[in-house]
């Protein structure tokens, strides 16, 4: 029998979750960054907003400092092949589960990226070999991984501007992202980079994990929501979904069908509403998972400016959980000009969260406070 919520019930929830209505202490970032599945990190700005968002008294240098110093978080390609910041201490987790990825290996991929099967198996290994202990530019990564395999010719496919052929090498924890070298991108292999070897968990179990993951940063969740959030099939996110058993319930949130992590249904259930406004950055957690078609969510007629072309993912302004207007920042000088673009009218209420939101942005970036609010 489905538990019944309100969307009230269930943004609160997710918000809380989130720690969006009450924000986590700076000692606890990198479990806001487990809790919400990571950080989106194709703009790095934009990951280290995403913590900004749901952490009280953050540096702006602390997720640079995790990444580059503690190596308490690890950059890499991860979910649908876009580049993630994930806790190194969960990387075992994530390495298992995206070690089932396979879409690389099917004939498609293999035709459009003009290699062979024997060739990216190589391919992998030879970049693996290389990063052992190794920090190099894409340009020395390519020029070992030919020397190693004696094939001149990948060099080349590792030296291009775009990573199709480092993705596979991230997925199987061949690859992740180290300190750059100035301007230049620089790669080392996890176990080296660590210091550590990385125990991969059994694949099954894996994504049993992964999926807890999703739900309990974007439940209420149907299949079709796991299965872009992972990128998937949808009948293979309903396999994984059923892995979980009796862990799992059914919701309807005011005829909605989703899922949720049984405990949290039940946490769900009691939620206490709450007023929250917030900016949240571009390609945040929140937008990233969310539905894209719950109207409870984001209307519709707004749905291209939130989800923009080629992947891009707006800034949002959140009122009780929903996406009611997009914003932007730009430095003017010494000041720091906030633009806000509610798509309807906002009570007074969110409009001076939201500017107390945009004093604290100030006061992260640095610079003198202007509000534009537009529209």
């Amino acid at each position: 029998m489905a538990v019944n919520l309100t969307w009230e019930q269930a943004l609160t929830w997710r918000m809380r979750r989130h720690h969006l209505i009450e924000r986590a202490p700076r000692a606890d970032m990198l479990d806001v960054a487990a809790r919400i599945g990571g950080l989106h990190a194709q703009v790095m700005s934009s990951a280290e907003l995403t913590l900004w968002a749901r952490v009280e008294g953050l540096e702006r240098e602390a997720v640079a400092q995790a990444l580059w110093e503690d190596r308490s978080l690890v950059k890499l390609w991860a979910m649908r092949g876009t580049l993630h910041v994930l806790p190194a201490a969960e990387l075992d987790v994530w390495l298992g589960a995206l070690g089932t990825y396979d879409h690389y290996l099917k004939p498609a991929w293999l035709r459009a990226f003009d290699i062979t099967p024997e060739q990216l198996e190589e391919l992998i290994e030879a970049i693996g070999t290389a990063l052992d202990g190794e920090l190099k530019t894409r340009e020395e990564l390519g020029a070992a991984v030919a020397s190693i395999a004696g094939a001149p010719g990948l060099a080349e496919k590792v030296q291009g501007s775009w990573g199709p052929y480092l993705k596979p090498a991230s997925f199987r924890g061949r690859l992740c992202f180290g300190p750059n070298d100035g301007q230049r991108v620089r790669f080392t292999r996890p176990d080296a980079w660590l210091g550590r070897p990385i125990d991969t968990a059994h694949p099954e179990e894996a994504l049993r994990e992964v999926t807890r993951r999703h739900l309990g940063a974007f439940g209420p969740a149907a299949r079709e929501e796991l299965a872009r959030w992972w990128s998937v099939q949808p009948a293979r996110a309903g396999r994984m979904l059923e892995a979980l058993g009796d862990e799992v319930v059914e919701v309807d949130v005011e005829g909605t069908a989703g899922r949720m992590l049984r405990e949290h249904a039940e946490e769900a259930a009691g939620s206490e509403p709450a007023r929250v406004a917030r900016l949240l950055p571009g390609f945040d957690m929140w937008v990233v998972g969310a539905s894209r078609d719950a109207a409870a969510l984001l209307d519709a007629a707004e749905k291209k400016r939130v989800y923009r072309n080629q992947g891009w993912i707006s800034p949002v302004v959140l009122v009780n959980g929903r996406m009611d207007g997009v914003w932007k920042h730009e430095r003017k000088g010494k000041r720091l000009l906030v633009t806000v673009e509610p798509f309807g009218r906002l009570p007074k209420w969110a409009r001076a969260e939201l500017e107390a939101e945009a004093e604290r942005l100030a006061a992260f970036l640095g610079g003198e406070l202007a509000i534009d609010w537009a529209g």
